[in-house]
């Protein structure tokens, strides 16, 4: 991205917000920040600059690197470049697929803050399935997703997670052992799930792909039925990037 000089309080919109927002976008494409650096380079103070870009995380505006910093997100790349979403148009086809192969539904989820959003869908035609609508938010603290995300998570983060998990730290370290998380009951009573992370290029998650149905057909481990097929597809998605 071009500098970028933003605007001073003579020659802002008089909409502080906005201004304060555009702010935080602009500091954030000069280089990925953590709270601390953003508080220092824009002068706001830590609960303004957390509030603001937690809230542009949400929209896709700004997402989190492997070290919890904030950096541009997807939304403002999609805008820019006048196309959709880039991660989500490739793991339509390998959802498709990967659904098609289970008879299972799909998701794919993306971190927000202090929870995880689902960004795509995949529901089987037929059958008892599990629908999480695109757009649903869904905390870190239960289900298999959750383990995948705090498995890489910053520290602080997933230490703050952790006092209120149904899980241990000895469930993220089989995570990173295994490369996939399963759970069964553990969101949602009847509901059994599995995931593994999508990494891009560089080695950072961006994503967890997902399966999920009723806990009668996938207990007692869903990892032991689709596992392969799951981890699979998400090093696919990860190429695809």
């Amino acid at each position: 991205m071009g500098q970028y000089n933003a605007p001073d309080a003579a020659s802002g919109s008089g909409i502080k917000v906005l201004d304060r927002a555009v702010l935080i976008l602009t500091t954030i494409a000069d280089q990925p920040r953590s709270l601390a650096e953003l508080c220092q380079a824009t002068k706001l103070p830590r609960a303004t600059a957390h509030r603001l870009a937690t809230a542009l995380e949400t929209h896709r505006m700004l997402s989190r690197t492997a070290d919890g910093r904030w950096s541009i997100g997807s939304a403002l790349t999609s805008l820019g470049s006048g196309s959709s979403d880039t991660l989500i148009d490739a793991a339509t086809p390998i959802m498709n697929a990967l659904m098609q192969r289970t008879g299972e539904s799909v998701q794919l989820y993306r971190l927000t803050g202090t929870s995880r959003t689902c960004i795509a869908s995949k529901e089987p035609p037929s059958g008892l399935q599990n629908t999480v609508p695109v757009g649903s938010r869904m905390p870190l603290t239960a289900g298999s997703s959750a383990h995948v995300f705090m498995a890489y998570a910053p520290p602080t983060l997933r230490d703050s997670i952790l006092a209120d998990a149904a899980f241990t730290p000895a469930t993220l370290q089989r995570v990173r052992s295994t490369g996939y998380a399963e759970s069964v009951s553990e969101r949602e009573p009847g509901l059994a799930s599995l995931s593994a992370p999508v990494f891009d290029h560089t080695g950072n998650i961006v994503a967890v792909l997902s399966i999920s149905g009723p806990a009668e057909r996938l207990r007692p481990h869903p990892g032991a039925r689709w596992a392969t097929e799951l981890i699979d597809a998400a090093k696919n998605l990860g190429a695809a990037l």
